[in-house]
């Protein structure tokens, strides 16, 4: 009986040390990181940002294709509303008219066809500028073509004076080799290079309006 008591206490302790509860698993606070935290806050509100710069590219790209789509609609209408408004009985702007007087080599004799004379004096009369170009057959800017050219296109600027045409409205220019019509290695071509070209304007060129041709240099 004497030996069994020392061993009660002890018992007694190891009995009281497993009915106690287990402790919990402590927490490293250094590594918690609350969801309010000024970096959290900080990316929500740059995600917040590109969101809405997103929304905003998207409606002014709409917006930048309905007003092209309403400027060309707007355009088309006025084109319209101006044919519209044009006067009915306006006439076509018609081109200048071109005439050629051909000469014979060496020549500087005038011969036009009276077909033809007829309709360019009266066309002449009535245009506000008359322009003459004298050319030749020549291959070379020799002294001798460039007097050809010249009294070929004065001798054109006699007929047409006589004729009736105002002097003040026509202009004279020449020359001598070049800007050929036709083949200048034939006999034929040649003979349609030996010319004096008249252009009759329609309108006086702009720059001129207003002013005399013969004003002109």
């Amino acid at each position: 009986m004497h030996t069994v008591a020392p061993l009660i206490p002890g018992l007694l302790l190891l009995l009281a040390s497993c009915s106690s509860p287990p402790k919990p698993p402590t927490v490293d606070e250094s590594q918690k990181r609350p969801v309010n935290s000024q970096m959290a806050v900080e990316l929500q509100v740059c995600r917040n940002d590109l969101q809405n710069t997103r929304i905003l590219a998207a409606e002014s790209g709409r917006l930048a294709e309905s007003t092209t789509a309403t400027l060309a609609n707007l355009a088309a209408r006025q084109q319209i509303i101006a044919a519209m408004q044009a006067p009915a009985d306006k006439p076509p702007l018609q081109a200048n008219s071109v005439f050629s007087v051909r000469f014979d080599f060496g020549s500087t004799r005038v011969a036009v066809p009276a077909d033809i004379a007829a309709p360019l004096v009266a066309d002449a009369k009535a245009a506000p500028l008359v322009l003459l170009r004298g050319r030749t057959d020549g291959s070379t800017d020799a002294p001798a073509e460039s007097r050809i050219a010249r009294e070929r296109a004065a001798a054109v600027r006699d007929f047409l004076v006589a004729a009736g045409v105002d002097p003040a409205r026509i202009r004279a220019t020449y020359q001598p080799v070049g800007d050929h019509v036709a083949d200048n290695s034939s006999d034929s071509g040649r003979g349609l290079n030996r010319r004096v070209e008249i252009e009759l304007y329609r309108a006086l060129p702009v720059g001129m309006a207003g002013t005399s041709p013969a004003a002109q240099p």
